[in-house]
């Protein structure tokens, strides 16, 4: 595994996150989870993802059973807010309260007393930009988290908010969390760059999109079991696997894999670790081999020809 530091920060992170969304809670129970994180630890990954919503606070519970048995000092943990967690009213947004009542809530499953990351995992059109900033640097100086991130913001949200923050001097946001891979590449234009500018790191979530990209639903064939045939997760996939003239671009990767001896959803996370401004990938296997698989991306050395011919198969849109 090698590691990367997260954007200007002093923070080391590992070129791969093992992140919770759609597994844990869902696809994966705690004796699995144990096993997962376990696995994780032992081929190096140090950055693990989570949120509040994620199963709705289940897959923090899963962690804070397993999470607090390692050293604290030995691994960086990002959860999020913004989301509604109930039906009130002031349960959700980027509002000072919620920020403050989320974090809380959010140390109480995962049972630490702080977290590394925080993410806005939203932007909130609803609450002052400079509300939501004095609050995650409120707690930042209050140590129960130590950095802030965006999630899904757009470059001129991220701007304004380093504007803010630098001219009130609070702490910045110092990471992104974008929706990136090779089908979805809009960040590059003006998010990555003004990311960039700001000394911001970026952790993007979905480097497969959701499973895609692994070649596994070749030709539009949905494998007994896959994510690409539940209902419940495959929102975010119909679009990809209703195309089949996509679907044969992607079953194009397994020749450059095949080169290098190895997968092609290796190849997928490979191709963004040569991009700018990455920090880590996030991936969210719900079983040890695809961990293993997943985290031997890093390192994968892609030759030019290799990236060339991915551009031409999967241009910027």
């Amino acid at each position: 595994m090698k590691y990367r530091k997260l954007g200007a920060t002093g923070l080391v992170v590992s070129e791969i996150t093992y992140g919770s969304w759609l597994t844990f809670g869902n696809q994966v129970e705690l004796d699995s989870a144990k096993a997962l994180v376990q696995r994780a630890f032992d081929l190096g990954i140090n950055s693990f993802d989570t949120a509040d919503v994620y199963k709705a606070g289940e897959a923090e519970r899963l962690l804070g059973q397993i999470l607090p048995k390692h050293r604290r000092s030995e691994y960086v943990l990002a959860t999020k807010a913004f989301w509604p967690m109930s039906d009130h009213p002031t349960d959700r947004g980027l509002s000072r309260k919620h920020l403050f009542d989320s974090i809380d809530a959010s140390l109480d499953r995962l049972n630490l007393k702080y977290v590394d990351l925080f993410y806005a995992h939203r932007f909130d059109p609803e609450t002052p930009l400079a509300e939501t900033c004095e609050a995650f640097d409120d707690l930042i100086r209050l140590g129960r988290i130590l950095y802030w991130g965006t999630s899904e913001w757009t470059a001129a949200q991220i701007r304004e908010a380093h504007t803010l923050c630098r001219a009130r001097g609070w702490h910045a946001p110092v990471v992104n969390q974008p929706y990136y891979n090779l089908l979805g590449r809009g960040i590059e234009a003006e998010i990555v760059p003004t990311c960039m500018e700001f000394g911001m790191g970026t952790a993007n979530f979905s480097p497969l999109a959701q499973g895609v990209l692994s070649g596994k639903y070749s030709k539009g064939k949905i494998p007994t079991g896959a994510r690409g045939g539940d209902s419940s997760m495959n929102m975010w996939m119909k679009d990809h696997l209703g195309n089949p003239d996509l679907l044969d671009q992607v079953d194009r990767i397994a020749g450059i894999a095949a080169k290098h001896g190895c997968t092609a959803s290796q190849v997928a996370l490979a191709w963004i670790l040569t991009k700018p401004g990455i920090s880590t990938v996030i991936v969210g296997a719900s079983n040890v081999a695809q961990l293993e698989e997943n985290a031997k991306a890093s390192g994968l050395a892609l030759e030019a020809a290799d990236l060339a011919q991915l551009e031409i198969w999967f241009p910027r849109g």
